[in-house]
């Protein structure tokens, strides 16, 4: 009887071992997996400014695929690849919404949307984008209207179509600004150029010393779908408010 017990008493010991490593070896098989999602298929974004606004709204939480255009030494946490350029790579579309690392400064994610391949010629007259001399189309529609720090902000809404047909929505707060009439931007080979879909408060490609021409290497993927949104009304340890501060009719939504 004392005997057993005293098995039954060294047993448990190494049964409590033989418990950890399982518990270790599952959570190091989830850490390795969430790793290769994040690397190769798909990662998470959050917005912070109103830079994309209509399309993207500060407080949205987005899936960008990875995959996309193939990898680079971007697609890797902290840029840690060592090589250079990309491998299986896919073509970018004119008017995609795409992650991107800032060329001046590669620790930045940048959101915008490709509005140049390399070869177009970009350029910004009274406010309507023009690519390879000709005027994009774009058709005004009802006013963008929005509360913003307890007031109402406004600004004309277009939806814009690129040459390839693809259409999606722009705001101009302002025609004469800055940025509206820019020179010639002739897009290199191996580079895009991006806006923001706010045209009057994006920093983006045409400032030249901010942002200006996107290396294919830099570019981490393309913008898929909103899978979470909340408009900032209610702090983290608020969650009775939470409820009350979802966008429920941006929620998964895909990014046109």
């Amino acid at each position: 009887m004392s005997n057993a017990a005293g098995e039954q008493g060294k047993s448990s010991p190494m049964k409590a071992l033989s418990g950890l490593g399982d518990t270790v070896k599952t959570v190091l098989w989830a850490v390795v997996i969430a790793l290769l999602i994040r690397t190769f298929a798909f990662e998470s974004f959050n917005i912070p400014s109103s830079s994309m606004v209509p399309t993207l709204l500060v407080g949205d939480y987005l899936f960008v695929s990875k995959f996309s255009y193939g990898y680079s030494r971007y697609s890797l946490p902290y840029g840690l690849g060592g090589f250079s350029g990309r491998i299986f790579e896919r073509p970018v579309e004119r008017g995609d919404v795409a992650v991107f690392r800032l060329p001046r400064d590669p620790r930045t994610d940048y959101i915008k949307r490709i509005v140049g391949l390399p070869g177009d010629r970009i350029q910004v007259i009274n406010a309507v984008l023009h690519v390879n001399g000709q005027p994009v189309r774009r058709e005004r529609i009802e006013e963008w209207v929005e509360a913003e720090d307890g007031r109402i902000a406004r600004a004309t809404q277009y939806i814009e179509t690129q040459p390839n047909g693809r259409r999606y929505r722009v705001i101009q707060g302002t025609e004469t600004g800055a940025l509206d009439n820019t020179q010639e931007f002739l897009v290199p080979p191996a580079h895009y150029f991006a806006m923001g879909d706010n045209r009057s408060n994006s920093l983006d490609s045409r400032v030249p010393g901010a942002v200006g021409f996107i290396p294919a290497e830099n570019l981490v993927g393309r913008a898929e779908i909103i899978f979470f949104s909340t408009d900032g009304s209610a702090a983290l340890w608020e969650f009775w408010r939470w409820p009350a501060a979802i966008r429920y009719s941006r929620l998964f939504n895909r990014i046109d």
